[in-house]
């Protein structure tokens, strides 16, 4: 999944944090919020992402090193995390879908908005990982450079998603969303398949080449 060049990188953030996946959360605002408020939650939530992106991906090596963990750790840790959320989403679970309607909300949909979005878009364990085990790909600063350009400029296309189609996004029916959802789960599945494989590749363990 993540090999050494800015199409793949730009691929592999796609899948897991672009606009098939921001989209269901932005969605899921939308039946409290109008169109303009929409897009106000997606620039500043665009922004807050963009700038944890690129921080995690310039100090991958440093936070590996600082909690001792491996290339082939991060592997299987993320492989799991990848399987598990797309197991749940595909069985109509939303893992870290944000506050409960019974929850207090904060003062102004904005910043109740950045609360809901935390972990599912602005700090999601998706994002996170394959910003991490994207960078540790290469040593060098320009391939970190690499991927956080590359999730940067899924960050933006998610913005430009979800401010176009925040109208269309008010009048989308819940039953579409959830078809969305496990389409998507099963794409995820696949992807932290793949990844836990990769991370079993690295300890040495011989898996039989696909034909």
């Amino acid at each position: 999944m993540f090999v050494f060049d800015l199409s793949s990188a730009f691929i592999a953030f796609f899948a897991v944090v672009g606009p098939p996946k921001v989209l269901l959360s932005f969605a899921r605002l939308a039946s409290t919020r109008s169109a303009g408020e929409l897009r106000r939650l997606a620039a500043w939530s665009t922004v807050i992402s963009a700038v944890i992106g690129v921080v995690l991906a310039f100090s991958a090596d440093f936070v590996t090193s600082l909690f001792h963990i491996s290339d082939q750790s991060l592997q299987l840790a993320g492989g799991l995390i990848f399987f598990v959320y797309a197991v749940a989403l595909v069985f109509g679970v939303h893992l870290g879908s944000g506050a409960d309607e019974e929850d207090e909300h904060l003062a102004g949909p904005l910043v109740d908005g950045i609360r809901e979005l935390m972990l599912p878009y602005l700090a999601s364990p998706l994002a996170v990982t394959a910003v991490l085990v994207g960078s540790l790909a290469k040593d060098d600063w320009g391939w970190h450079a690499t991927v956080a350009g590359a999730y940067a400029a899924v960050v933006v296309i998610n913005f430009i998603c979800v401010a176009a189609l925040a109208p269309l996004m008010l009048r989308t029916h819940r039953t579409s969303l959830e078809v969305v959802a496990r389409l998507l789960g099963l794409l995820l599945a696949a992807v932290g398949a793949e990844l836990f494989l990769e991370g079993l590749a690295g300890l040495g363990v011989h898996l039989p080449e696909a034909h």
